[in-house]
């Protein structure tokens, strides 16, 4: 199963290790989830994870082995724009790269995108997972 991860999933695997967006990072990072990214995603993972609020909280050789198993397993997408209204224009790079390569687009906002059946909580994609087993 594909999937792109919006930033708040990511750091919030960082920060709570025993929740969803945890057992999310974890099958990427086995390789048991295709991951699809692009350069915009991966540098706003990085702007957030090394804000000064984190510190202490994520450590930096985690960060850096994290980018390392990405560029290893990840798929590096070139999105397609899209002209859909998008309610935080930011989170566009996200969108188009999981519209681009079909991939489910997990985020813990779903008000911050259209509503539509490939973007899920990571609640939500879990139940599919475990349902395509």
């Amino acid at each position: 199963m594909r999937a792109v991860l919006d930033t708040n999933v990511v750091v919030s695997a960082f920060l709570s290790p025993v929740g969803k967006p945890a057992v999310i990072l974890q099958l990427v990072l086995r390789g048991d989830i295709d991951v699809s990214f692009n350069t915009a995603i991966l540098t706003e993972y990085e702007q957030v994870l090394v804000r000064s609020k984190f510190a202490g909280k994520i450590h930096q050789r985690d960060i850096q082995r994290f980018f390392e198993i990405m560029y290893d397993i990840g798929n590096n997408i070139i999105s397609i724009p899209s002209n859909i209204d998008m309610p935080d224009e930011t989170d566009r790079k996200f969108y188009g790269t999981a519209k681009s390569c079909g991939a489910y687009l997990i985020t813990g906002n779903t008000r911050h995108y259209p509503v539509e059946s490939f973007i899920v909580t990571p609640a939500q994609f879990l139940a599919l997972l475990k349902a395509e087993k």
